[in-house]
């Protein structure tokens, strides 16, 4: 096989990356609300529901970093012109644990009021922490890579989104260590964290759509 035989067989289509990743993303989201359990018909209904504080707190945490994270992924994409075999297995990597983020969210909310709260908490905080960075490495594999970026603005852009997710991650890397010692207070921090991957993006958009007027 010659190089350019070899150079096309890497080369795969934006279509099946995107129509896979957002099937994904909305699954995710899905099992996150069907995980939080309807009050039955012999107790009363609003007791119950404030009894669930926590399950729609987790609910809220992961559908934030989901939503940010999907955001980012949808920035990313317009930005790319073809992907590749890294490419695609980095996305891969992504949405293992993005995937497992309802499992991690039930242990979270199940155990927040146990002694092993610490364990369930960092586990979580892991999981989000992991995905977050393996979402930046493929930004970052895209930017080392120009053959699969549109252009040089396109490159610009998408240095900017790169750039922006290490406050984000930051604060979910210092929750983790905190949830070893105060667990609620990593908790409420996984929160700023999913809400700053929801903003961040939407801000940088609304910026560059500005820069470009």
């Amino acid at each position: 096989m010659n190089d350019t035989a070899q150079r096309s067989a890497t080369v795969l289509p934006l279509d099946r990356f995107n129509a896979f990743s957002d099937g994904v993303f909305a699954i995710a989201v899905t099992i996150l609300v069907l995980e939080i359990p309807v009050p039955p018909q012999s107790v009363p209904l609003l007791p119950a529901l404030l009894e669930l504080g926590s399950d729609f707190l987790g609910y809220f945490i992961s559908f934030a970093f989901i939503g940010g994270i999907w955001i980012s992924h949808a920035s990313l994409t317009p930005l790319m012109k073809r992907g590749n075999s890294i490419a695609y297995g980095l996305n891969l990597i992504m949405l293992f644990f993005v995937a497992l983020l309802p499992f991690t969210t039930r242990l979270m909310v199940t155990h927040i009021s146990t002694p092993d709260v610490s364990i369930a908490a960092v586990i979580y905080g892991l999981n989000v922490l992991i995905a977050s960075l393996t979402m930046s490495l493929l930004m970052f594999y895209v930017i080392r890579q120009p053959q699969l970026v549109v252009d040089e603005i396109a490159d610009e852009s998408l240095k900017r989104l790169y750039r922006q997710r290490w406050i984000a991650i930051g604060v979910g890397a210092f929750a983790v260590l905190l949830a070893v010692v105060a667990p609620l207070i990593a908790v409420a921090l996984y929160l700023v964290e999913a809400v700053l991957f929801l903003v961040l993006p939407l801000f940088g958009m609304h910026r560059a759509r500005r820069n470009a007027a």
